[in-house]
């Protein structure tokens, strides 16, 4: 034991004399860091890098690794601004080679991303990929949160190089729909110009250049001249495909001009000859490094003498302690290989999971899709059958069929609604509402329900809630429908509230209570849980008494997901059931009473005589259109193919065109694209089964006026015509 104390108090002496040696001059990086911050500022960049230089040389003669690495980074920066891509490799590797001997840190991640960026300017962006992704890893694992939206930008530029349009799109638009904070707007300009790129990639020449001229706006806040440069280069590009030439040269001459000045600017701050002797200068140092590097080693060749004798001792007392170890070891890697096969295991379960998830999702969504076809047949030729005054003994048999119709429709949409829930394709709004209204228009549109079965509704709203509240009233409407329609459904002769409580007003945030409360028939307590999965009533005699799908409260507890809340329920067999759930919503600042708006209606006599026409390549469909059209006295032709439809568009004039969406040949978005070449003002409505990867702003984004959803109720058929006729 004494002789390990010995050895023990020879190697903190030792320890200390090298510790002591080290501690003179502790500030030198400090100060010729600081020196080279100052240079920077005043443009001064031949002393930049002087300082740079030495600020990596006392730390390497010091062995202080960390900021020898930190300060070479600092140095590939520098070559990075200066357009030195291939020198600024170089030392961007090396700082790397430095940092992997370390403890990850937000230094290791920037120069990885940096190294990127000089890789993407390069055109290597396989490498580019390869180090970028390397930056997200790191600050992931060390829960850096400053640099998402860079890392963002960059996988995305990544992916339009690589032809991934969608998948760089989606990202971008994460990026544009972030606040205009001041740390953001270069990232968020650049996210503009690259959407702008991509829309022009895709010959949506009007699109991309609304994104270059919020590119250009954005990046009027930041004065970033080297992207300001390539916006009036891209905008240029752009006019010139669509052969305005004077705009095209216009933009291409100020972008001449500004590259001209960043040019001049990059020059005045290191010359060619100041560059030149600052890497003569780098090789003498590299050549004095080597010599003193021989001297060092003699050196060290005594002292290593001593060290193998210290190190003699040294092994025989790690000899025991590894004898000891090794019995350890061999268990724990008999314990991580079984926690290896387990996870292993973990893994597989989870990719089959999701591949069936993802596979129950698209059958889903191409059941329902394919449904809805002869279901707008059904429900059309039922429509028209009604109107044709039917015998009394068919008029029962008619509205059965229409019942079964309307349900069937509902059910379908319950499922497409669920399945876009779940592939993440519902995107929330954020506009103005009037809470209360909404409430008031869906106790309004209810009541017939709750006079049928002879309850007392109830609306209570708590009159300190703020008139004005920004969040999205459509999915709320969704949530209070299906909540109150369940309510009044399962209770007869009672009563039937709902809620709204103002619980908290902090920061222009209001948070509301919410409850729906019942005197139904209640829920027994063992269903309290599965009431919420899919296609679960609690019981097959509920179902078959009440109807229904089982899909209602499903949507509501997914919807109130997304909304960052929960839903509560508290209920006791014939007593009744409450639901509950909070909701964080923004306070408008200027809390003015929302006018209503103006409800939609049709009049014949605007829309008689009309001309439409209708591109439909489904007989049935065409024959029902048709006749509902002509029942209102509008003439109509058909055509059941888009190339046909462009040519007749082209040589007649319609008052409307009703656009079938899926047309043999090019479909109807393409076709719509093409009309709008030479025609602009006539009404393009889309007709469509909907699916899982369709939605109405992408169908409007290809000049569509409107979108009519198969299968189609007739009176908003009717409301939609009239909207765009008159």
């Amino acid at each position: 034991m004494k002789f390990q104390i010995k050895i023990f108090l020879i190697l903190v002496i030792l320890f200390n004399s090298v510790l002591y040696s080290q501690i003179k001059e502790t500030d030198s990086v400090s100060y010729y860091n600081n020196l080279a911050n100052t240079n920077i500022k005043t443009n001064k960049y031949k002393e930049v890098f002087l300082f740079t230089q030495k600020a990596i040389d006392y730390a390497r003669e010091h062995s202080n690794i960390k900021e020898q690495a930190v300060q070479t980074s600092k140095l590939g920066w520098l070559y990075y601004n200066l357009k030195k891509y291939d020198d600024a490799i170089e030392k961007l590797t090396e700082s790397i080679s430095l940092f992997k001997t370390m403890s990850p840190s937000a230094e290791y991640a920037k120069a990885y991303y940096y190294l990127g960026l000089t890789y993407s300017k390069n055109a290597n962006f396989n490498a580019a990929e390869i180090c970028i992704n390397k930056t997200a890893n790191i600050s992931k694992a060390l829960q850096i949160k400053d640099n998402e939206e860079l890392i963002c930008l960059q996988k995305a530029i990544i992916h339009r190089v690589n032809n991934n349009l969608d998948l760089a799109a989606s990202r971008l638009n994460t990026i544009i729909s972030k606040p205009d904070t001041p740390n953001i707007l270069d990232t968020k300009a650049e996210a503009l110009y690259q959407m702008g790129l991509i829309e022009e990639t895709n010959n949506r020449n009007n699109l991309a250049l609304s994104y270059f001229n919020k590119a250009l706006s954005l990046n009027a806040k930041n004065q970033n001249l080297e992207q300001k440069s390539n916006i009036l280069l891209a905008i240029s590009q752009v006019y010139d495909k669509m052969l305005d030439k004077s705009n095209a040269y216009s933009f291409l001459k100020l972008h001449l001009n500004l590259k001209e000045n960043i040019t001049i600017s990059n020059n005045e701050k290191l010359g060619i000859n100041d560059y030149e002797e600052f890497k003569e200068n780098q090789k003498k140092l590299a050549q004095a490094r080597i010599d003193k590097k021989k001297k060092d080693q003699e050196r060290t060749e005594k002292f290593s003498r001593l060290i193998n004798y210290l190190s003699i001792a040294l092994i025989a007392i790690l000899s025991l302690l590894s004898f000891s170890l090794y019995k350890n070891n061999n268990i724990k890697k008999r314990t991580n290989l079984l926690l290896q096969e387990k996870n292993n295991e973990l893994i597989k379960a989870k990719e089959k999971a999701e591949k069936a998830s993802n596979a129950r999702a698209e059958f889903l969504s191409t059941v329902s899709h394919e449904l809805r076809t002869p279901l707008n047949a059904i429900n059309g030729i039922t429509h028209l059958l009604l109107e044709e005054k039917p015998k009394k003994s068919q008029l029962h048999y008619l509205s059965s069929l229409q019942y079964s119709g309307n349900y069937l429709t509902a059910f379908i949409n319950d499922i497409l609604e669920i399945n876009k829930i779940d592939s993440n394709k519902i995107e929330l709004e954020h506009i103005n509402f009037d809470l209360k209204k909404l409430l008031e228009d869906i106790k309004n549109s209810l009541i017939e329900i709750a006079t049928k079965n002879k309850n007392e509704f109830i609306l209570d709203i708590d009159s300190q809630i703020p008139n004005n509240l920004i969040g999205d009233p459509i999915r709320l409407s969704q949530i209070f429908m299906n909540l109150i329609n369940n309510a009044l459904k399962f209770t007869k002769n009672g009563t039937v509230s709902i809620v709204a409580k103002l619980k908290s007003l902090e920061n222009d945030t209001a948070t509301i209570s919410f409850e729906i409360k019942d005197t139904g028939i209640g829920i027994p307590e063992e269903k309290l849980e599965s009431v919420f999965e899919s296609f679960s009533q609690g019981s097959t005699e509920i179902n078959r008494k009440y109807g229904g799908t089982g899909l209602g409260l499903t949507i509501v507890k997914k919807l109130l997901n997304l909304l960052g809340s929960e839903i509560q329920l508290k209920s006791n067999v014939g007593e009744g059931s409450v639901f509950s759930f909070d909701l964080a919503l923004t306070a408008a600042q200027n809390q003015i009473e929302l006018k209503p708006q103006k409800e939609i209606t049709f009049d014949l006599s605007k829309i008689k005589g009309k001309n439409i026409l209708v591109v439909e390549d489904n007989k049935i469909n065409q024959m029902i259109t048709k006749r509902m059209l002509e029942n209102r006295e509008i003439q109509c032709e058909v055509i059941d193919n888009g190339e046909e439809a462009i040519e007749v568009v082209k040589n007649n004039k319609f008052d409307l065109v009703l656009m079938d969406v899926h047309l043999p040949g090019i479909n109807g978005t393409i076709a719509t694209q093409e009309i709008r070449k030479f025609d602009t003002t006539t009404p393009i409505i889309a007709m469509t089964a909907i699916s899982l990867n369709e939605n109405r702003e992408m169908l409007l984004s290809y000049g569509m006026n409107d979108v009519i959803t198969k299968p189609f109720i007739p009176n908003d058929f009717y409301l939609i015509l009239s909207k765009h006729l008159s």
